[in-house]
């Protein structure tokens, strides 16, 4: 059976079509045949009964007048021994029984060629004269008529053969001509070129639905393929600006060495391989969240989360030389996610938001019914309201030069709120741009919620 299926797999669609439509015709046909057979010879045997049952009816009228022998019919008693002289009948005792209830049956003998011939057999019950019961049993041969119900059953196999193998050619030419269109649509995609469609057949039909969505898949593989074309160029634009920073201080220093420019020189170099990891490390996340390679969720304290990130990025309160960071977190709040994942996401949109702010950072971490909100605001230039989806896309970066940032902030690869948005919406959750009631940007991020717990109020600031 394996092999056979093995087999079967292999074969073409029409190949499969036809040998199905041709067997399922061939069964129907010969089963239509053996029926056509079967209602052929109980014609047969019905004509030889009415006739045998006319001829027993009138020797039994003779038997019961005094006769005791009629040309041409065997006369039995109610055992079936002959009282006519004759010799026994060729039936048992079995088939007498069913002859005096009144039943025809048909029992097969054997001629002097030793050919087994069917003969019909019927009798009628009668009484003679002086009260006991007699049979007069009639038969007939269904040579003759049997021959022409087995000619019958053989024209009609080879009927059937015959018309199953023309709709067999009818499946070949009609299955053909159905899965024409599906063959031009596979030349035409073969012969497709970059950026091109499949042309749409005039008629509404399965051929028309498959090309509408060849197509829809075409575009999402051009888009796909323009987008990795976009992030490879600009992954290798960004990461070459850092290494040949590092080539450039490493020549200089080696082609002028100059124990007072040393530690300048170390420090510039640390700061574009920090970069370098920075942008690299990024690339790593952005490639797991695409594969989907993430860690499953659990129960995730987003505030306490907040509290250590608002800690990386410098602790919160007035720094020297950099804005306030607020925390606002008035219940816990609980996100389905990983640890690692939320960490990511607040340093992140932390780092974006010290970037541009002038003097305060506010982080509210909000529940909401089946969500967490995690909220960053600043008070920056903001983001144009053109450019708050755009503002997720890879290596996207708005501003034109340092104009509106934070002093001593450094312009970013443009990998981070795009790793927000993946790692967000990896986990079911949305992320937003928006304007701060200040007129600074507004970043929302929507978590999946775990159960929370009792609120306890927590303003930190």
């Amino acid at each position: 059976m394996t092999a056979f299926r093995a087999w079967w797999a292999r074969r073409t669609l029409r190949v499969r079509i036809t040998l199905t439509v041709g067997v399922v015709a061939l069964v129907a046909l010969l089963a239509l045949s053996r029926l056509a057979a079967a209602l052929a010879y109980g014609a047969l045997v019905d004509a030889a009964d009415q006739e045998l049952r006319g001829q027993a009816g009138a020797a039994a009228q003779r038997l019961a007048a005094g006769a005791t022998a009629v040309p041409g019919v065997r006369v039995v008693d109610s055992a079936g021994d002959p009282v006519d002289g004759g010799p026994p009948l060729p039936l048992d005792h079995t088939q007498v029984r069913a002859l005096a209830a009144g039943q025809g049956l048909t029992a097969d003998r054997y001629s002097l060629s030793d050919a087994m011939q069917p003969r019909r057999w019927l009798a009628a019950a009668t009484t003679a004269p002086d009260g006991t019961p007699r049979m007069a049993v009639v038969s007939a041969d269904l040579v003759g008529g049997a021959a022409l119900v087995r000619r019958t059953a053989g024209f009609a196999l080879l009927g059937a053969l015959f018309a199953a193998t023309v709709v067999a050619g009818a499946a070949w030419v009609a299955t053909r001509a159905a899965l024409r269109p599906v063959d031009r649509l596979r030349t035409a995609a073969a012969a497709l070129p970059p950026g091109a469609r499949l042309p749409l057949p005039p008629a509404h039909d399965e051929v028309h639905a498959l090309a509408r969505e060849l197509n829809a898949l075409l575009a999402r593989r051009d888009e796909a393929v323009a987008r990795l074309e976009r992030f490879t160029g600009d992954a290798a634009h960004e990461l070459r600006s850092p290494v040949a920073a590092i080539r450039t201080q490493a020549e200089v220093a080696v082609a002028h060495p100059d124990p007072a420019l040393a530690e300048e020189t170390l420090r510039a170099v640390a700061a574009e391989a920090e970069r370098l990891s920075v942008l690299l490390a990024d690339l790593l996340a952005l490639a797991r969240a695409d594969a989907g390679q993430r860690a499953p969720a659990t129960p995730v304290d987003v505030v306490a989360a907040a509290r250590v990130a608002i800690a990386r990025a410098g602790g919160v309160g007035v720094e020297a030389d950099g804005p306030v960071v607020r925390l606002i977190a008035p219940a816990p709040a609980r996100a389905a996610a990983s640890p690692r994942e939320v960490g990511q996401v607040l340093d992140n949109l932390l780092a974006n938001a010290l970037r541009y702010a002038r003097t305060v950072v506010r982080v509210g971490v909000l529940p909401a019914g089946r969500t967490v909100r995690l909220v960053v605001e600043d008070d920056g230039p903001g983001i144009p309201a053109a450019d708050r989806e755009r503002v997720f896309d890879r290596f996207r970066r708005l501003e034109p030069d340092v104009e509106g940032r934070a002093p001593g902030s450094t312009a970013g690869a443009g990998l981070g709120l795009a790793l927000v948005a993946a790692l967000v919406t990896g986990r079911g959750g949305t992320v937003t741009a928006g304007e701060a009631a200040g007129g600074g940007a507004r970043l929302e991020v929507r978590w999946p919620a775990v159960r929370p717990d009792p609120p306890t109020g927590t303003i930190d600031g």
